[in-house]
């Protein structure tokens, strides 16, 4: 199950690199006109709308994003029969449809089916039509209807599929967004504590994959606080909306590049050279984008307490920036990029005091790392016993870097004969082998790889940081 739910989250990774774009438009467009949202100038407003097109209709980008995701071979037609999912569930329990089909009027509808078109709708229409997808794909109808066949019939049994789906959630939809509402409202009800709460579990869910289910109830208009969408749209309240992404910038900005600073002078002297050159990479895409996994892995398994550390003071810095009312928003995450483009959206509240709290959570960091590693002798990068770990290997430089990395890593883990799949997310190699104790672990952390996580009997994740998509295509090249 756990395995399942990973698989989700990896596969979330897709439409949720596209916000980005979104983030860039909004941002540059409230930047030009932050008084008036696009009403005083021409440009800002085409900006700005071409931002909200992705914002708005993020459900339809996991519904496409997910079932390409899950799908067994990454093909187009997964990714149309997510859509086609989609659209019958979404047109079938409109307020519209539903008054007809109970018979009623269209006032007395549910209101849980004015929401019908979420993302947690389109994480089922995509899940559904990559389980068509990976059944149907290769079927032979016969030779009548053999136009049908294989891939065509995928988006057919997607719809049939969700004729089924939407018969069910038309009785149970109602019921979960209840629930979800109910869970929101107790946290968000809790004020600038429940943003600590969740700031804390959302870390804490981080090595699981499951931080993206929590995220969309906060995030995205799933149980009505759609913080994301409502902070660049500027729906909301000032000061207010936007307390669930906030507190994440002085961590992502200051804080974990802090812990990395400590993590390099806790090293050994002589391996300080090669810790020095993760540290710095992880920490500069921490604070330039917000992508904490490389700087968080390399900590994470090797030393537990440290990563409970980080929990906790995520927690405590979303708590104090919701309790000031300090507010500033992101379109991918919690780096530079988004907090210079969000600064001047209408519904930011003080964002510079983040960066003085980050300065503060900067020493925080530092110091209570520095104190626990010391104390506790935990064996954080560089401090392994001789042997233990291996020699890191020299960081490689020029055109091959990610071939011979690659080749290295691939033989680590034992080659055609015991690889069966590799894939890969944003930061990480998802990897299935037949035998575990071929892999050499040792041989693929001397190639300088933050961490290496054992998920299952034959599944291992191997943490690459931001450059993952050259290793893995260099490891597909291999395979051949």
């Amino acid at each position: 199950m756990m395995k399942y739910l990973q698989r989700i989250g990896r596969s979330l990774m897709l439409p949720v690199a596209v916000l980005p774009a979104a983030a860039i438009l909004m941002g540059i467009g409230y930047w030009i006109d932050p008084s008036g949202w696009g009403a005083d100038s021409p440009i800002a407003a085409f900006l700005i709308k071409a931002g909200a097109s992705i914002i708005d209709n993020m459900a339809i980008l996991f519904a496409v994003g997910v079932a390409l995701g899950m799908a067994k071979a990454k093909d187009g037609s997964a990714a149309l029969s997510g859509l086609v999912a989609y659209l019958v569930i979404t047109t079938l329990l409109s307020t519209d449809s539903v008054a007809l089909l109970q018979g009623i009027e269209k006032e007395a509808v549910n209101p849980a089916f004015d929401k019908i078109g979420n993302q947690f709708v389109g994480i089922l229409s995509g899940i559904v039509a990559a389980g068509m997808y990976n059944r149907f794909s290769h079927v032979k109808l016969p030779d009548a209807f053999a136009f049908f066949s294989g891939k065509r019939l995928v988006p057919i049994m997607s719809a049939i599929a969700m004729l089924v789906v939407s018969g069910v959630m038309l009785f149970v939809w109602p019921v979960i967004y209840t629930a979800l509402v109910s869970f929101g409202k107790e946290i968000s009800g809790l004020g600038f504590t429940g943003a600590g709460l969740y700031g804390f579990f959302n870390r804490l869910l981080i090595p699981t994959g499951l931080h993206h289910a929590l995220n969309s109830v906060f995030w995205f208009d799933v149980a009505g606080i759609n913080d994301i969408g409502n902070f660049w749209s500027g729906t909301g309240e000032k000061g207010v909306t936007g307390m669930y992404q906030a507190g994440f910038f002085p961590v992502m900005m200051f804080g974990l590049p802090a812990a990395g600073l400590a993590i390099y002078h806790a090293a050994k002297p002589g391996k300080k050279k090669q810790v020095a050159s993760l540290m710095l990479a992880a920490g500069f895409a921490s604070f330039f984008t917000g992508v904490t996994e490389p700087l968080e892995f390399a900590f994470m398994f090797v030393a537990p307490a440290l990563y409970v550390a980080h929990a906790v003071l995520t927690g405590l810095s979303l708590a104090i920036a919701s309790f000031f009312h300090w507010t500033a928003g992101f379109g991918f995450s919690a780096g530079f990029v988004d907090f210079v483009l969000s600064s001047r959206l209408p519904l930011a509240n003080l964002p510079y005091m983040l960066l003085i709290q980050g300065l503060v959570f900067a020493f925080l960091y530092y110091f209570l790392f520095r104190f626990m590693i010391s104390k506790f002798n935990l064996m954080t990068p560089g401090r392994e016993e001789e042997g233990e770990e291996g020699e890191m290997a020299p960081i490689l430089t020029g055109e091959d870097k990610f071939a011979v990395m690659a080749a290295e890593i691939y033989a680590g883990l034992g080659g055609d004969e015991n690889v069966t799949s590799v894939e890969n997310c944003i930061t990480r190699l998802r990897v299935e082998v037949k035998d575990m104790e071929i892999v050499d672990q040792e041989r693929i952390k001397a190639t300088g790889v933050p961490g290496i996580h054992v998920v299952g009997e034959n599944s291992l994740h191997v943490i690459v940081g931001t450059s993952v998509q050259f290793v893995a295509d260099e490891i597909e090249r291999i395979r051949g």
